[in-house]
Formats: structure tokens, sequence, C-alpha cells
């Protein structure tokens, strides 16, 4: 396959990773950049791409892997040691929600709006920002698994609105 042909099949992917981009990141600014990456990861290693094969499911891949990563180095980033003779790792973020009054309100704004939601869309949303699975929430919830992915996916646009004066981090 020519660069060029490569390059317009992967234009053609943009929607769609974008759209993965925005359900791994939920953030609009973190998912571009996590697309222009994932772009710029297929341009690079585009001779490891074997003709013939599915260049959807590559470039899904490149972009879960860079998530991972991009993931993982931030939570690295945010782990100190202590130097007590046992030496326990500590995970400490940079900021804490939780450090003034300011923040405590917003944290009962956001709560009060979560709390708002209907049973059917906040249980699942509640699930996954839990850690849950798609898959177990659908499970317990005896749902299908695309209905719980809109209802978490819808959750989170609602959330958006109701919250629009916070910045999205």
């Amino acid at each position: 396959m020519t660069t060029e042909r490569f390059s317009q099949d992967l234009l053609k992917l943009k929607e769609n990773l974008k759209h993965f981009a925005l359900s791994l990141t939920a953030n609009s600014t973190e998912a571009e950049d996590l697309l222009q990456e994932t772009f710029y990861k297929a341009l690079k290693y585009r001779e490891q791409y074997e003709d013939q094969t599915n260049l959807k499911a590559w470039a899904y891949t490149i972009m879960k892997n860079t998530f991972i990563n991009n993931y993982r180095r931030a939570v690295k980033q945010n782990t100190a040691f202590d130097t007590t003779k046992d030496l326990y790792f500590l995970n400490l973020p940079q900021t804490s929600a939780f450090e003034n009054a300011e923040s405590l309100l917003s944290m009962t704004e956001i709560q009060r709006a979560i709390d708002s939601l209907e049973d059917d869309y906040k249980r699942p949303f509640e699930m996954h920002v839990e850690g849950f699975k798609y898959k177990e929430i659908a499970e317990e919830l005896e749902l299908p698994i695309g209905t719980v992915k809109s209802r978490i996916f819808f959750t989170r646009q609602k959330l958006m609105k109701m919250l629009g004066d916070y910045p999205q981090n």
C-alpha cells in the first residue's frame, strides 16, 4: 500500500477514532491530543502495518495502548516514595479535590447533579465510576451491553451540560 493510500484510509477513520478517544478520556481536549498522537504513531510506524489487514483495528490498538501508556506515566509521576524503614509506595495526587471549602462545595454540587438523574441512568454511571466493566454492569443490571454503554455516554453528556460552569479536566 502506498503512503498516500495509507494516509487516506487512516483519515477516513478520524471520526470513529475521535469517538473512541472521547470514550477513553471523557475530555474533548485530551481526546484531541490522543487522536493526534495516534495519527502520529500510525504514520511513524506505517511500515509495521501489514497490507490486507484491518487498518481500523490496528489504529484502535495504537490508540488504546497510547492511552494506557499515558495513564501509567501519569500515575508513575504522582507516586512518591516513603523513606521509612519499610519503603511503602504512596500514591499522592498533586492536587486534591478536597483541599478547600470551595472544592467541597463543588463536589457537593456534582453529587447533587448525579443524584438528580433517573435511576435507569444513575446506577450504570455510578457503577462505571466505581470501576465496574461494561460487561459486569450489564450482567448486574440485566441489560444489554449496548444499553449500558449508551446510558453511561448520555449520562456523561447530561452531567457536562448540567455542570457547564465547571472546568473539564
